[in-house]
């Protein structure tokens, strides 16, 4: 966790402040992957309440007590803060403001849109400036000719010295699949080719130490409704009806 302290004088608020850049996402993953990878959190740390997931939302990082709608913010597809009350009030967040949370975040998510905004070169320089810890890049163009040609699908990128570093990857199963083990938040993020909504294909997911992935809702729910099945087959085999227990 890696905490600020502000000295608050008349710094804005987040009811100062623009809750969004005003710029629409340009494919659905970028709402999608985001929102699945904080659906999985609310389950996994369903007993926490230390920390936030943001989707789409401002982080306002310094700023400007004559002109506050020209404080200095950056709108991550998602972001990861340790250490801040889950929730705030009834109404939620309307934005991450720094000098309010006095928490940076320690997770970044910048998901590749179809008009590439930098997140190789322009984004990872100031996401590295801003002293954000992880800054993770999910390209689904990754291997193609090109700007994308040298990237893997999943990239993981590491404040070390004050620079990033490109964290390796554990293999799982196939090439495709892929873990990074992140110590100072206690997970995993990787990706795999599942079935989420309806949709097969490649979607990020969180992992356990050992490398076993944290399963969706769905999932879950299927899960028990096969144990429920097999105890009630075992059942019959002993001569029960289960539906008159």
């Amino acid at each position: 966790m890696v905490t600020i302290a502000f000295e608050y004088r008349q710094l804005p608020t987040a009811e100062d402040l623009p809750d969004s850049d005003e710029t629409p996402v340009d494919n659905e993953l970028q709402n999608d992957i985001p929102n699945m990878l904080l659906n999985l959190l609310r389950s996994i740390w369903s007993d926490r309440q230390d920390w936030f997931f943001g989707v789409d939302m401002c982080y306002y990082y310094e700023a400007n007590i004559e002109e506050p709608k020209k404080s200095k913010a950056i709108v991550p597809d998602g972001f990861l803060a340790i250490g801040v009350p889950r929730l705030k009030d009834e109404g939620g967040r309307l934005s991450y403001v720094l000098w309010q949370e006095q928490v940076k975040p320690i997770l970044v998510l910048e998901v590749i849109s179809k008009e590439y905004n930098g997140e190789y070169e322009e984004k990872l320089r100031q996401y590295q400036k801003l002293g954000i810890l992880y800054y993770v890049v999910y390209n689904s163009l990754s291997g193609r000719r090109g700007r994308y040609k040298g990237h893997e699908s999943l990239e993981v990128y590491k404040l070390i010295d004050g620079k990033y570093e490109l964290l390796p990857s554990v293999a799982l199963l196939s090439e495709s699949s892929k873990v990074v083990w992140m110590p100072e938040i206690g997970l995993g993020i990787g990706c795999e080719r599942r079935i989420w909504g309806n949709w097969e294909r490649e979607w990020l997911y969180w992992y356990d130490r050992d490398n076993v992935r944290y399963p969706s809702a769905e999932e879950r729910a299927e899960q028990e409704r096969q144990q429920k099945e097999k105890l009630a087959n075992y059942l019959r085999s002993m001569g029960i009806n289960p539906d008159e227990i």
